[in-house]
């Protein structure tokens, strides 16, 4: 199947008002619309789950955090955990949603070997957050927002281990009970590409709130991925739902095979069936898991051991206070007060620690002027970043402290060092652990400034060059480069390159 993606103006019911074009799949037969939605399972960051007072800390042996709630004994009651309920609140306020005053929770009905209680305490019809949104940016600088249908709480199920025999599965039980928020989207993206981005923009945002974690690899952000396609302006299509999908990467290739495979089936006569789909990452294909439970099947009723969460307007105006600058206002004010270009300011901001490295540096030396932070950030972005990414580290791990880095760039724009010794410099502070100031004054690498000084070694590089001097004068400009290069070489770069540049071209006009 040849497939071409194709942008245009678009009028097609049940797009977003943000949105002023969409992106469809041509094929044979005509355009096609992908429609995603997700269910974002986001653990809560606390020291106990949800219900019970027991450890939620990754990594423990199998079955060591496990209360008797959590294995669902009888007789034993579920308490709410009142820290849970405020990092929702928080989220909730973060991505503009609106915090309900009355919530509830309902028992959610199913049977899986890891959910003991053969029912999970999930919010169903009135979730703590209705609403919100997330603005994201797309390659061309187009903005697309996509809505949040709700915010609600419940507890994790455990984990079912198949890989320790070969003929039997084993349950580890820590992950039960631990409080989730479910992050559900109204199907508002229109490719696979969307979606990474935008679980990439909520995941920054979960971690500058300091309510997730989003590590994925520990499966403590996780997804499920409702897609269907359609023709442009036609109804939405069946969909499937890709289930517990733990990376952008799988993430975007479960939704690339789920689109081919129901253009597929539909333009061969075929029709997408309502079901739940597992991604096979070793194949990159999805797979049958079941067919797709409506809301009647999982049999919702009130929990009767919980009371209806009633909150007050106080509270919630408690925690608005403590919702620091986010992503996008960091982006902005970056961008405001210190002229960065876009595309650098939020390559800061998308990620809290990046971010934060960055303002340390920033503010490490009293007030910054604009050129220091600009100077700053392409450090940072380019030179820094390649050290961390040759080592396999994130920032948090550098070598080089924000201070540290702060300081070389200031021994740059006063210029004791110019910017090629300056890059030598940064390698023997990542190699050494030293600060900056200490490498310049032990190797020697002070820049010259002496007029005088460099005059003499540039007269003795045009004297060694007398016929090169003479096609200069000739007209081949390019020649400058030359002699800076080779006076450059004589002083061991550490000539300060504009009284240099001076020095020269005085010089070539005198001779």
């Amino acid at each position: 199947m040849t497939e071409k993606l194709m942008t245009e103006n678009s009028n097609c019911n049940n797009c977003n008002g943000h949105n002023d074009r969409n992106d469809y799949i041509e094929t044979s037969t005509g355009k096609w619309e992908v429609v995603i939605g997700l269910e974002v399972h986001a653990q809560v960051i606390s020291n106990s789950k949800l219900f019970s007072t027991a450890a939620t800390e990754f990594g423990s042996s199998p079955n060591e955090n496990v209360s008797f709630v959590d294995a669902a004994l009888p007789g034993v009651l579920p308490v709410i955990n009142s820290f849970c309920v405020d990092q929702a609140i928080k989220t909730g306020l973060g991505l503009n949603g609106h915090v309900n005053l009355v919530s509830r929770f309902d028992r959610k009905n199913y049977f899986y070997a890891d959910l003991p209680q053969g029912y999970q305490i999930s919010q169903y019809k009135y979730p703590i957050i209705s609403g919100g949104y997330i603005d994201i940016e797309k390659d061309d600088g187009r903005i697309r927002r996509v809505n949040l249908e709700r915010i609600h709480i419940e507890q994790d199920a455990g984990k079912s281990i198949h890989d320790q025999s070969p003929n039997k599965s084993f349950i580890d039980l820590n992950r039960s009970g631990i409080a989730l928020m479910e992050i559900v989207t109204k199907p508002d993206m229109r490719s696979a590409d969307e979606t990474s981005v935008f679980l990439q923009k909520l995941r920054s945002i979960l971690r500058y709130l300091g309510t997730c974690d989003g590590n994925m690899e520990e499966g403590s952000m996780r997804a499920d991925v409702n897609v269907s396609i359609r023709r442009p302006g036609a109804d939405y299509g069946t969909r499937a739902e890709v289930k517990n999908v733990n990376s952008f990467k799988f993430i975007t290739a479960a939704i690339n095979f789920e689109v081919e495979r129901q253009i597929s089936l539909l333009e061969n006569g075929g029709v997408v069936d309502q079901e739940t789909r597992l991604f096979d990452t070793s194949t990159g294909q999805t797979r049958v898991m079941r067919s797709k439970e409506d809301a009647q099947d999982y049999r919702y009723f009130p929990e009767p051991d919980l009371p209806p969460l009633v909150l007050s307007e106080e509270r919630i105006e408690t925690i608005r206070k403590t919702i620091p600058e986010l992503p996008d206002a960091k982006t902005a004010r970056l961008q405001h007060d210190f002229d960065l270009p876009h595309y650098d300011a939020a390559l800061i901001s998308a990620d809290k620690e990046t971010a934060d490295f960055y303002e340390r540096a920033l503010n490490s030396k009293g007030t910054p002027t604009k050129d220091f932070a600009k100077m700053l950030a392409n450090w940072m972005l380019g030179e820094l970043f390649s050290c961390l990414n040759k080592s396999g580290k994130n920032i948090s791990e550098s070598n080089v402290s924000a201070e540290n880095l702060a300081e070389l760039i200031n021994l740059i724009k006063t210029d004791v060092i110019s910017g090629k010794i300056a890059k030598e410099v940064l390698e023997l502070m990542w190699d050494s652990g030293k600060r900056a100031s200490e490498i310049v004054e032990e190797k020697g690498l002070k820049q010259i400034t002496s007029a005088d000084e460099i005059e003499k070694v540039a007269k003795e590089v045009l004297t060694e060059n007398e016929s090169k001097v003479a096609e200069y004068k000739s007209g081949k400009d390019k020649l400058f480069g030359f002699f800076v290069g080779q006076s450059m070489k004589k002083m061991g770069g550490k000539a300060n390159p504009q009284v240099l540049n001076e020095v020269l071209k005085k010089l070539l006009s005198e001779t």
